[in-house]
This record gives structure tokens, C-alpha cells and sequence, in this order.
């Protein structure tokens, strides 16, 4: 049932980042982030891998008024695929990864994301298992990680009520009579789908040249490839323009190897012996 603070002749708010649960377990916090969402505006909701399949039993009476939320989720298999088509990626996370990337705060986030939403990006902010969060490797395929400020001695916050801090830096910001505008110059971010088939790309190159040993630091030094690549904000622009010069790079060895001209191999004598 609604609560006394609803009023359904109020027009319902839209638009926003798009809140990304990675491999919810319980439909009853599914159906709760949708309450905390609708609370402040935010309306695209993605669902990577629940743990108990979707739909599920219980998310609807949870999302207390939300379900519209709930029938426009969006399913994925993976964390990749789901933020595919974004070109800002978040991730919240309770503690250091120790990750080349930026942390910031929530509000220091939005502020940022804001920024790009204005200049025509689209952007989405990852939340983890409600046991034990996000992986490293899903951590790593965001731009930047969001950390919450809170008490050390109780730093433990239910997904619902991450959803809801992130939300309420998102109606603050989207509400505000002024906010910071930034129109990048450079063309839009590029996708997600496109910087992940560039990384593959540039990660196969790598392997082919021995770049990842030893063996057993791969998975690491891969990582690190990743955060460093995600940092930089790439455009649609600068990832073609990546791609061409590393192409170039590689097929250069091939290229600069002189080849027999057939005319001068023709008319090379044969080596005559020498006499004794």
C-alpha cells in the first residue's frame, strides 16, 4: 500500500542514472530499491543474474506503490552487457579495492555525473550482493568507485538504503535552481560496449606480445589495464583513434619486413663457386 506521503496526482519524476543491482538475492530489496528510487525521481532500473531468477514473489508488495518500476526492469546476464550502451559507469563499494581509479562521495559523484547527463552521456551506478557486494573485476569496469561515509564502528548499509543515499544526491542535485554545467567539446563518451571491445582488443594484442607475465599476475595486471583505460573518459573519437594507431603498431613489424623484389631476384646471378 502507498503511504500517507503519496500523492498520485503528482506527476512522476523520470530520468536519472540508471541503478544497475548486480545478483540481488532477495526480491524483497529489489522491491525496496524501487521504493527508494521512485522516492527521488529515478525510474530505469537493471537487473544482473538475481540469484532467484525475476519476477519474484514479495518485490511488488515491497515496492509499496513502485511496481511501475518493477515492470519496466530490465534483465541482463551479466555486468557487462547491462551497462553496455552507458558511457559513465559507478560502482559503490564499502571499502578501499585499491583500485587506480577515482572514490569519491556520493554527493561528489552525482555532482560529477550531473555534469555529463548535461552534456548528452548516459550513466548508470552499480550496486553490489547484499552479502558481499561487488567483485573486483566488476569494480573495475567502472569509471569511478562511491564509497559512503559511515560510522567505522557500524559501516554496514542494506541495499535499499544505498539506493535511497544515492537517491537523495540525485534529487538534490537534479532540483537544485542552478547546477554545474559542463558541454564536453571532445563528442560524447563513448559506450561501454565499444571500450570493453577495445580493451578485449587491446588485451589480445598484449597476451600475443607476452605483455602479461608472469602468468600468475595476469589476472591483475589485466585489472589495472582496465582501471587505467576507464579512467581516461574516453570519446567514440579517441577510441578510433586508439584502435587505428594500435592496429598500426601491430602490423607495422609485418609491414617495415622488405620483401624480394621479383624483377631483381630474376636477374641476381647465381653465386658461382669459388676456384681453388
Amino acid at each position: 500500500m502507498p503511504g500517507s506521503g503519496t500523492d498520485r496526482t503528482q506527476t512522476r519524476l523520470e530520468g536519472g542514472p540508471a541503478i544497475i543491482l548486480v545478483a540481488p538475492q532477495l526480491a524483497e530489496n529489489i522491491g525496496m530499491c524501487a521504493r527508494a528510487m521512485a522516492n527521488f525521481g529515478l525510474s530505469e532500473l537493471r537487473l544482473v543474474a538475481p540469484r532467484d531468477g525475476w519476477p519474484k514473489k514479495g518485490a511488488r508488495s515491497a515496492a509499496s506503490g513502485a511496481a511501475y518500476i518493477l515492470d519496466g526492469a530490465k534483465l541482463f546476464g551479466s555486468v557487462a552487457e547491462a551497462i553496455a550502451d552507458l558511457n559513465l559507469v559507478y560502482a559503490t563499494t564499502a571499502r578501499d579495492r585499491h583500485q587506480l581509479k577515482p572514490v569519491l562521495t556520493p554527493g561528489a559523484a552525482i555532482d560529477q555525473m550531473a555534469s555529463g547527463l548535461a552534456g548528452g552521456s548516459r550513466a548508470g551506478i552499480l550496486f553490489g550482493r547484499e552479502r558481499n557486494g561487488l567483485t573486483n573485476d566488476e569494480v573495475s569496469l567502472a569509471d569511478v568507485a562511491i564509497t559512503f561515509q559511515v560510522s567505522p564502528a557500524y559501516a554496514s548499509l542494506n541495499l535499499a538504503q544505498a539506493v535511497l543515499l544515492i537517491g537523495y544526491e540525485w534529487f538534490r542535485v537534479s532540483h537544485a535552481a542552478t547546477h554545474p554545467l559542463i558541454v564536453p567539446d571532445a563528442g560524447p563518451l563513448a559506450a561501454k560496449a565499444t571500450l570493453l571491445s577495445f580493451i578485449g582488443y587491446v588485451e589480445t594484442e598484449l597476451a600475443a606480445c607476452n605483455y602479461f607475465l608472469p602468468v600468475e599476475r595476469k589476472e591483475i595486471m589485466a585489472r589495472n589495464l582496465r582501471n587505467v583505460l576507464h579512467r581516461m573518459q574516453l570519446t567514440e573519437q579517441d577510441v578510433r583513434t586508439l584502435r587505428g594507431a594500435i592496429t598500426t603498431l601491430v602490423q607495422g613489424r609485418r609491414a617495415r619486413v622488405p620483401k624480394a623484389r621479383p624483377d631483381v631476384a630474376a636477374a641476381t646471378p647465381p653465386a658461382q663457386d669459388t676456384p681453388k
